[in-house]
């Protein structure tokens, strides 16, 4: 052996000695600054030699390869991960899972989490303050890309997710420290497709399972759990209503189609979807808007840790076809129109769920009105007294020129009329007591119309 081959062999040797003692590493994929409830993240056992062995808080697992994907994550897979490769252990890995909503979400245009091969299709981006300044991100695999999102507005962004030749990818967004949730799509060859929804399946919400047909549409379809026929579902569609535990599990679909818009003799044709997963999770908590007052909203969550940090809220008016976020951050607001109102409780790395949404309706303010009645009512009074007032002053001032203008047309002399009188009373032969009594009368007479002025 010549000492070119002796110097290749020592090296070799090296590299053995090299790699049998090189310590395995457990790494996260994608390395998400937090990891939130629902994602999809896969651990990593970087190192050579086997077998592989997985720990999960010093507890042996039966996974045996290099990758250990998690699906749907929540609060049961925080913990410690260890992967042992030749007899050599690795450090921990520390998941912890945050039970929040992230600050932005992302979700398809259409469709669900099922793709064609070689298909594609829109996510989009929505944003509480502004679309400008995120970027967005492709796993597949192994290997990342970043991918630029188009802004279509200030709260909204969109970006064509594609699969290539990958089973499955995962598509996320990233502004500094804040990230949005992850979309994981997954590719099917076959011409029948189960679809779920590409968001996490939340307790107590309902589900829709899509039984789809590349290029067609199914004519019947029959829906299978875990290789169980479910009965009385016909159509293409399959809703779960207020899903429970007992809903996860593995789903599939049968369909009989037609290509019936190509030509109006195609064959009736028939397929097998493949099985798709389905978690149930409880998810983030929920926050709940109530009434306070006639007009005012308050935002609260009551299955929010203390260690959420939850110090603020965000509040929304709900739109035919968006929702606007309003500028206060309190948990109580003054609502200043009618309509639907949600919020959300703003905790530190993320949110809680959007509350329940709050139908405010405009009402009268009936102490007001009272008040306004009242204070109508007394100015009407007041008019009336003061109209009074001025017709009786008006009177008095009239009654006054009367007498006058009668003393003038007598001479100013009250007994030249009385004589004038009495002379006429001469004249029907009346006595003279009769006459007196007449002209008392006539002075009291005078005195009740002119005022006591004699």
């Amino acid at each position: 052996m010549d000492m070119r081959s002796l110097l290749t062999l020592s090296v070799l040797l090296a590299l053995i000695r090299e790699d049998k003692g090189q310590k395995p590493a457990v790494f996260l994929l994608p390395m998400f600054p937090d990891v939130f409830a629902g994602d999809e993240v896969t651990l990593i056992c970087k190192g050579r030699g086997e077998p592989i062995k997985w720990f999960i808080n010093g507890c042996p697992q039966s996974h045996q390869g290099s990758s250990m994907l998690l699906t749907v994550v929540t609060l049961k897979d925080n913990g410690k991960y260890e992967c042992e490769r030749g007899g050599s252990k690795s450090d921990p890995y520390t998941l912890t899972v945050e039970e929040l909503e992230p600050h932005a979400q992302l979700s398809p245009s259409i469709g669900g989490a099922v793709m064609s091969k070689g298909g594609g299709r829109n996510l989009v981006l929505y944003v509480d303050d502004d679309a400008y300044g995120w970027k967005c991100f492709v796993l597949r695999g192994e290997s990342g890309f970043m991918i630029k999102p188009d802004v279509l507005n200030k709260t909204m962004a969109v970006i064509y997710a594609e699969l290539k030749e990958a089973k499955r990818a995962t598509f996320w967004c990233e502004n500094g420290t804040r990230r949005s949730n992850a979309v994981t799509l997954k590719m099917t060859e076959l011409k029948v497709m189960l679809d779920p929804p590409a968001a996490p399946a939340l307790l107590g919400e309902s589900v829709t399972l899509r039984c789809r047909v590349w290029g067609g549409k199914a004519e019947t379809a029959k829906f299978y759990k875990d290789n169980k026929p479910i009965t009385d579902i016909t159509e293409d569609t399959f809703i779960i209503t207020n899903a429970t535990q007992a809903d996860t599990g593995q789903y599939r679909c049968h369909a009989t189609y037609r290509y019936s818009h190509i030509s109006a003799d195609a064959a009736r044709q028939e397929g097998d979807s493949d099985a798709q997963e389905l978690k149930i999770i409880g998810g983030p908590p929920a926050a709940t808007v109530e009434s306070t007052s006639h007009n005012n909203l308050k935002c609260f969550c009551r299955d929010c840790p203390p260690s959420a940090n939850c110090k603020s809220s965000y509040w929304y008016h709900i739109l035919p076809k968006d929702r606007r976020r309003l500028p206060e951050n309190t948990h109580i607001i003054t609502v200043k129109e009618g309509g639907l109102y949600s919020c959300r409780m703003v905790c530190g790395k993320g949110f809680s769920r959007f509350s329940n949404v709050y139908s405010y309706t405009e009402s009268v303010n009936v102490l007001a009105i009272i008040m306004a009645v009242i204070l109508l009512t007394v100015l009407v009074v007041l008019l009336v007294v003061l109209i009074v007032v001025l017709i009786v002053l008006k009177c008095r001032k009239r009654g006054g020129i009367s007498f006058q203008a009668t003393d003038r047309w007598t001479g100013g002399d009250s007994d030249q009329i009385c004589s004038i009188v009495m002379n006429e009373r001469l004249e029907h032969e009346d006595s003279e007591d009769e006459k007196n009594l007449f002209c008392i009368r006539y002075y009291r007479l005078q005195s009740s119309v002119y005022g006591d002025v004699m």
